[in-house]
């Protein structure tokens, strides 16, 4: 069963490590599938194209290291290196993708609930040199919650990486569109994105601020939208409609803020850059405050 966090305003859903999805993309401690404010959804699904979305994202899953994880590049073909928050992983393919199947060996949970928080603990095996324990700490908060990381380095070798939530919003279950405006402290130059996936040109790049000219039928994506710039970003989705925002804020300087999208949802990605040495460890968070417009 989900543990439920709620007070007058906020109510959470969060899955324990072994319920719910199983797959090795995301980050198993954790796992925010669904998030209201006032009984209204403000989170979404991956995909709504399918009959059960246990294997797909939903709500507001993380992942650590999306385009290459800890330990990969020293791992041999049927060999095992760390996916963190999830286990080991098996080494089928030359390169990497978030996308295909890989054989998993859970790591080790712990599972620590109160009536406001709910704190997981996940510790790794050593594996050629790579180990951690990564402690996830979800506490809910009058308008929002606030997500609280830490990580540390158990083993002899360098953790280079990075974490991310992947934040699938949907406010009040309303489609994207005229109503949505997704908004950034930054200037975002569109010459200088890594990647632009926008083929019905329905998401409209403009100053600090991301809106549409309709509801897209296909997927978008943009990386980079601060130009691999390091600042302090954020960002704030607005429905004038449904007269219902939501923001998130974070604790650190990134220098990648991606976007990607659908017809039924959006997510807008702050990523945190990962260096730890052997022993040290490092503490981030991420606060999401909803509220409604006058």
């Amino acid at each position: 069963m989900s543990h439920i966090l709620k007070n007058n305003n906020v109510e959470i859903h969060i899955d324990s490590p072994l319920e719910g999805y199983q797959l090795s993309r995301f980050d198993w401690t954790g796992k925010i599938t669904r998030v209201l404010y006032k009984n209204k959804n403000v989170s979404g699904v991956e995909r709504t194209d399918v009959v059960s979305d246990i294997d797909f994202g939903k709500g507001f899953y993380n992942e650590f290291g999306i385009e290459t994880p800890v330990g990969y590049d020293e791992t041999k073909i049927g060999g095992w290196f760390h996916k963190i928050g999830v286990g080991l992983l098996k080494k089928t393919y030359n390169e990497y993708g978030f996308y295909k199947s890989y054989e998993i060996k859970p790591a080790f949970f712990e599972i620590v609930r109160n009536p406001n928080s709910t704190e997981i603990t996940c510790i790794s095996e050593i594996v050629n040199g790579f180990g951690y324990v990564l402690l996830k700490i979800i506490e809910l908060k009058d308008n929002g919650f606030v997500i609280t990381y830490k990580l540390n380095n158990t083993g002899s070798k360098t953790i280079i990486t990075d974490e991310y939530n992947h934040n699938f919003i949907s406010l009040d279950l309303d489609l994207m569109g005229l109503d949505y405006k997704l908004n950034f402290p930054f200037e975002l130059e569109i010459n200088k994105f890594k990647e632009k996936v926008n083929d019905e040109e329905k998401v409209i790049i403009n100053n600090k601020e991301i809106s549409f000219k309709g509801t897209p039928k296909d997927p978008f994506f943009f990386s980079d939208l601060s130009g691999s710039e390091e600042l302090k970003a954020s960002w704030e989705l607005v429905n004038l409609k449904k007269k219902l925002a939501i923001q998130e804020t974070v604790s650190f300087k990134s220098d990648k803020v991606n976007l990607w999208g659908w017809t039924h949802v959006i997510s807008p990605e702050i990523f945190f850059k990962i260096n730890l040495r052997s022993g040290e460890s490092v503490k981030w968070s991420r606060t999401y405050i909803i509220h409604e417009l006058k």
